[in-house]
């Protein structure tokens, strides 16, 4: 079985759309509102690292297939097979991209071999997930703002509560936190083979 990890930026009230200055957001750019400290983005590169397979929804494919395919930064997940889940997708443009019709072909990746499977932003198929019971693990920068408004990470509609162990944290000195977590009694992430 392979992991399904959601790597997030999110405020201090749970707020994860446009941290990095998306167009179309009224707090867009949140992220930038706090003092860099490069030591924070460390987990992101052993994330690109560990990960073999990228989970997207149909919001976040869209902007990421526009932008990322050029950066040098981003090589290591354009080179990584991705996955979107959208019922109106049908024919993605970006290299090594596949379309899951729905959270039950999402189940089926997961229950295949294979190491982690990284859902970056998208944070609608993260709701999705979370209610199916399908997140092995969140890797979790918790800025400290509070932003009032805009799409916030966990479903307000869950039938039960998810409890979790918090198995790895950081504090940076610019106060961003850094909280891995995973359901309680689920094993250690798995690495890719």
């Amino acid at each position: 079985m392979r992991d399904i990890i959601v790597t997030e930026f999110i405020s201090l009230d749970g707020v994860v759309d446009s941290p990095g200055g998306e167009p179309g957001y009224r707090h867009a750019g949140w992220t930038f509102d706090v003092e860099p400290d490069p030591a924070v983005y460390e987990i992101k590169a052993r994330e690109a690292e560990d990960a073999s397979a990228l989970l997207l929804g149909r919001r976040s494919y869209d902007a990421f297939s526009a932008v990322w395919p050029e950066r040098e930064e981003f090589a290591s997940f354009n080179a990584m097979p991705k996955y979107v889940v959208s019922s109106t997708l049908t024919d993605p443009t970006w290299h090594n991209t596949r379309v899951l019709p729905s959270l039950d072909d999402v189940a089926e990746l997961r229950a295949g071999t294979g190491g982690p499977i990284l859902v970056v932003g998208s944070a609608t198929l993260a709701q999705g997930l979370a209610k199916a019971g399908l997140v092995d693990q969140w890797n979790l920068l918790v800025f400290p703002v509070i932003l009032g408004s805009g799409l916030r990470l966990f479903p307000a509609d869950a039938e039960d509560k998810i409890a979790l162990t918090l198995v790895e944290t950081a504090t940076y000195r610019n106060g961003v936190q850094l909280q891995v977590l995973r359901p309680q009694g689920t094993p250690e992430v798995s690495r890719a083979d």
